[in-house]
């Protein structure tokens, strides 16, 4: 089947705004075993949408827009749809009362303006929108059908899911139940968790297993798409291919499906019912950033240290400051005496010796000391990356917050990766 995504505005025109929505749609199609054949961004301009929906019309069997609902002048999808649909617009009536409804439930009157959302082309199938007033709607041009969403992200990512996602489905053929099982790795790269999954499809012989991945440096997503006739069936095929995955990946999952890394710390230590305190140098305070927000984390997370001086980290945690160079027993020394000073039952500190250069401002690298103590024992990795600030920042974080999952789960810290020279 081909699909066309159409993505109005000036504001993404123009590029004053990122264009996200467009992303997600693609890769949430693309799970589904479906393909966005074109993309097009066009403006608030009369002329050149209606150009763009007859163009999509008679290349597309499927086309999605994003944007336009809304209830200003500059928002005009409804308009061009019903004139390349060759149809007037007729007010819905139980969409203008769901609207009122809205307004009315949170103690705001509805402008006048807010009508005009009602306004459908004729003989347009309404896409639900639970959770705003910018009605969703399907309706056909020339050979096409063309899904209408709202440009707000969450809106238009529920109505995908919910509304639009299962009609394309059904319009491919494709089988009643599709499922994703995704693993999220940190530690090797894409064609090293490719050659160790080589042939694990093979596992579901009547090719109902896609095995796929996704590249968000520093974590790689291994995603497995399998269709069957119902719920018992996919789980039948699935189940043989995912635990041979977990075999061969190992350690390296660090989440799956719709975990991420730092919940599955915090349940962790929950668990344990431990309490954490970090300290960090040249992160910005990401790795603290990423743990103190989650449910949960205020039951477990005591401390932060943050600074970019070494001295600083010290005293903060209860130190004499010295003028020492990062080392082994420097990292080890601050993580026990951030847990004494603290009372925390876990500290980690994440410390980054820039290379010279970098610390100049020039790209190179620089070496990671993690260390974690807690009152039996501490261990410390060390890791060199190599590459631009940003991305020695972003890979120290994530090789933190690695060796804190692996030390909370009992499993060896210095498991050699791709992206780290020990």
């Amino acid at each position: 089947m081909r699909i066309e995504v159409i993505c109005t505005g000036d504001e993404v025109l123009t590029g004053k705004i990122v264009n996200t929505n467009f992303g997600y749609m693609a890769q949430k199609l693309e799970d589904v075993g479906l393909s966005v054949a074109w993309e097009t961004t066009v403006g608030d301009d009369r002329a050149n949408l209606l150009e763009a929906f007859r163009l999509a019309a008679a290349r597309a069997d499927a086309v999605i827009v994003n944007g336009g609902l809304g209830p200003t002048v500059d928002d005009l999808s409804q308009e061009i749809a019903a004139q390349a649909a060759g149809v007037e617009l007729v007010l819905d009536e139980a969409w203008l009362a769901r609207m009122e409804s809205f307004f009315e439930r949170r103690g705001r009157v509805m402008s006048a303006n807010n009508r005009k959302q009602a306004m459908l082309p004729a003989g347009a199938e309404m896409l639900d929108n639970p959770i705003g007033t910018a009605c969703g709607f399907a309706v056909t041009i020339g050979g096409a059908r063309f899904f209408f969403t709202p440009g707000v992200p969450r809106e238009l990512r529920r109505m995908l899911e919910e509304q639009i996602i299962p009609r394309l489905l059904a319009m491919a053929g494709a089988p009643g139940v599709i499922r994703l099982k995704r693993f999220q790795t940190y530690g090797l790269g894409e064609s090293h968790v490719d050659q160790l999954l080589a042939g694990v499809e093979a596992l579901a012989p009547d090719g109902s297993v896609k095995l796929g991945f996704r590249a968000h440096y520093p974590q790689i997503e291994t995603k497995l798409t399998v269709r069957g006739a119902d719920a018992a069936e996919v789980e039948r095929r699935l189940a043989p291919v995912q635990d041979e995955v977990r075999r061969r990946l190992g350690n390296f999952i660090l989440a799956e499906d719709d975990e991420i890394l730092e919940g599955v710390i915090v349940a962790r230590l929950r668990a344990l019912h431990a309490r954490l305190a970090i300290a960090e140098t040249f992160t910005a305070g990401q790795i603290a950033a990423r743990l103190a927000h989650l449910p949960s984390a205020e039951h477990v997370f005591c401390r932060a240290v943050v600074a970019r001086d070494l001295s600083q980290i010290e005293a903060a945690s209860g130190m004499e400051p010295t003028d020492a160079a990062i080392t082994e027993a420097g990292a080890a020394g601050i993580a026990r005496a951030l847990r004494a000073h603290a009372g925390a039952t876990h500290a980690m500190a994440a410390l980054i010796d820039l290379d010279d250069a970098a610390a100049e401002g020039i790209d190179f690298g620089g070496t990671i000391w993690v260390a974690i103590a807690t009152a039996e024992a501490t261990e410390v990795r060390r890791a060199r990356i190599a590459g631009g600030r940003d991305w020695l920042r972003l890979g120290a974080v994530e090789l933190a917050l690695d060796s804190l999952r692996r030390h909370l789960h009992g499993l060896p810290l210095r498991e050699r990766t791709d992206f780290e020279r020990t």
